[in-house]
């Protein structure tokens, strides 16, 4: 018998895909009596970012002395950081046992596997005496299974094109749909702009949503920016500005998340002073992430051509020309326009999967789009992650600096096998 039955059963559901509508965790949350009576939801949605940005809200809550549970989506390494509180992520064993007491009512509702992880999430909140739930929309907004719940406040990181087969062709289109998170009188933060930003406001206006958007009602600069963090100017008309935050954060893309997430603390009523400690001592694994080993290795999940652009804008500021770039990038994103930025900033490319995807682009087309984007040097390809290092330590001296990027599965097979760690090894679809 397996020991993680409930978690089994849960994988297993990724197979079925997404199913449109809220009808089913709305049910399923009726049943299972969740989130608790008096949580406090936060919504964080957006294209890019919006990790980040739930991330530094939840650790301002927490240090602000509220305990605070926090959802994300995917998983990096182990399903447990999908289920967080006070910033530290769910056992397995205790995963296992949430999705185990929700999963009667939502196998009798034929829920999805993000309807169901949603709802062991909150589980993990009700267990843990949580008072706020931070949460990380999946994908869109208006029908993700987080949308069931009702915000006290809703945040838009931005919008950019990805999974366009579901959301819209367009910037327009897809804010839209970012756009369902919204309420009436609700307020509302976000670092959308230009057409995007527009469908936005125009439905916060429908809504009577007081809504913040950065770059009109308050403003984030670029202080200082290195291999250490990024020191972020926050200034505009919201209680607690100006403030001058120093994050671990690295790449000056993330001063915008930085703001975002302030902006959203501030509006929550979280101390300026706890919104500094917060972003000081928060991380975020991953993203930008460098860990100094044989080889400076840095890790980014840059899945999507505009997260892909700020990658290749961060290496250029830092001067980090990498010597081997590593890449996988699932079959169903725009391989072409994730490589486009990513191969003129490497001598040498490693075309890869994860091993536990089988919605990976298989590295002989990974590295056939390479050599299309202008990849100037030599382009080779590994099976799975662990060949694909093996390579790149071979192709390499010490020192020297590899960029492995693309699918998050790619980033979290190559971060437990760095860390010495044995990846999670389940088969992973979301």
């Amino acid at each position: 018998m397996s020991p993680t039955p409930a978690l089994d059963w849960l994988f297993s559901l990724q197979r079925f895909g997404m199913r449109p509508g809220l009808e089913r965790v709305r049910d399923l949350l009726a049943a299972t009596g969740l989130p608790a009576p008096g949580t406090r939801v936060v919504l964080v949605a957006g294209t890019n970012g919006k990790g980040s940005v739930a991330r530094l809200v939840a650790a301002s809550l927490t240090r602000s002395g509220r305990r605070t549970g926090s959802f994300f989506s995917p998983h990096l390494e182990r399903v447990g950081e999908r289920a967080r509180v006070d910033g530290e992520e769910s056992s397995a064993a205790a995963m296992e046992a949430a999705v185990a007491a929700v999963r009667p009512h939502a196998e009798r509702l034929g829920c999805t596997f993000f309807e169901v992880v949603t709802a062991a999430a909150l589980h993990r909140f009700r267990e843990e005496g949580a008072d706020w739930a931070v949460m990380e929309v999946g994908m869109g907004g208006r029908f993700d299974a987080t949308n069931a719940l009702e915000p006290e406040l809703s945040v838009i990181t931005g919008v950019a094109l990805d999974h366009q087969a579901v959301l819209g062709e367009t910037a327009a289109l897809i804010a839209r749909e970012k756009a369902g998170v919204l309420r009436p009188g609700v307020p509302a933060v976000t670092g959308a702009q230009g057409e995007a930003l527009a469908v936005i406001a125009e439905e916060a206006a429908r809504l009577g949503a007081p809504l913040a958007a950065l770059g009109r009602d308050f403003h984030a600069a670029v202080v200082a920016a290195g291999w250490g963090g990024t020191t972020v100017a926050v200034t505009g008309d919201l209680p607690g500005l100006p403030l001058t935050l120093v994050s671990p954060l690295v790449g000056r893309h993330q001063a915008r998340n930085v703001a975002l997430a302030a902006a959203a603390a501030l509006t929550l009523g979280v101390g300026a002073e706890h919104v500094r400690a917060a972003v000081a001592a928060t991380g975020w694994p991953g993203r930008l992430e460098r860990l100094d080993r044989d080889r400076a290795w840095v890790l980014d999940g840059a899945h999507n051509p505009e997260a892909a652009a700020a990658l290749a804008a961060a290496l250029d500021d830092l001067g980090g020309a990498a010597t081997v770039l590593v890449v996988g990038v699932s079959a169903d994103k725009d391989v072409a326009g994730v490589l486009g930025p990513l191969v003129g900033r490497a001598r040498r490319v490693v075309a890869t999967r994860a091993a536990a995807s089988p919605r990976a682009a298989a590295p002989t087309d990974v590295a056939a789009a390479a050599r299309r984007a202008g990849a100037t040097g030599e382009v080779h390809e590994a099976p799975d992650v662990a060949a694909a290092l093996a390579l790149a330590r071979d192709l390499s001296r010490p020192g020297d600096l590899v960029l492995v990027a693309g699918s998050l599965f790619v980033v979290g097979e190559a971060r437990s096998l760095l860390l010495g760690a044995e990846p999670e090894g389940r088969e992973r679809w979301q």
